[in-house]
């Protein structure tokens, strides 16, 4: 009975569709990303030399594309306020634009923007509490955006070459 239960669980799984995360394939065979001692720059590279065929390299010259961030942005903004005028919850944002190109004038990807948002709720006798739990909700935001640009960088296109 219990092979059986196991079995027919086996079939429903892989009839789903369902297949473990493997490597992905990135249109180009090294990358350049400026910035990536620090932030979302240095997980994304960890991400892509992990995860991907691609080398990032730390010279432009030898990349065969380069990934430019345009912006990357945290704003913090009061959601709600209690009868007595103190702050009740906060929305957290994340906002980054980047662009992948070939160095020159053909682009992989034109300038894409990717947006986060999580809310919480706040006690200003927790303090401390509440600071490690924004802290939190930032590193989950930008690791739910690295993801993100990597299954965007996947989806790039390279350049069509020039005409003559």
């Amino acid at each position: 009975m219990r092979a059986a239960l196991l079995a027919a669980l086996a079939l429903l799984l892989a009839g789903c569709g369902f297949q473990l995360r493997g490597t992905a394939d990135l249109p180009f065979d090294t990358l350049f990303i400026p910035g990536a001692g620090s932030g979302i720059g240095l997980d994304l590279k960890r991400n892509i030399q992990s995860g991907t065929r691609t080398r990032v390299v730390d010279d432009p010259k030898l990349a065969q594309a380069v990934l430019q961030f345009t912006e990357d942005v945290r704003e913090k903004h009061i959601l709600s306020l209690s009868g007595t005028g103190r702050v009740r919850e906060y929305q957290l944002r994340q906002r980054v634009s980047f662009r992948v190109h070939d160095g020159k004038t053909s682009e992989y990807l034109p300038v894409s923007q990717i947006v986060l948002m999580r809310d919480f709720t706040f006690n200003d006798t927790e303090v401390l509490a509440k600071e490690a739990e924004e802290a939190q909700l930032y590193r989950e935001m930008q690791y739910d955006m690295v993801q993100q640009i990597l299954r965007r960088l996947s989806a790039a296109t390279p350049p069509k070459p020039a005409v003559q």
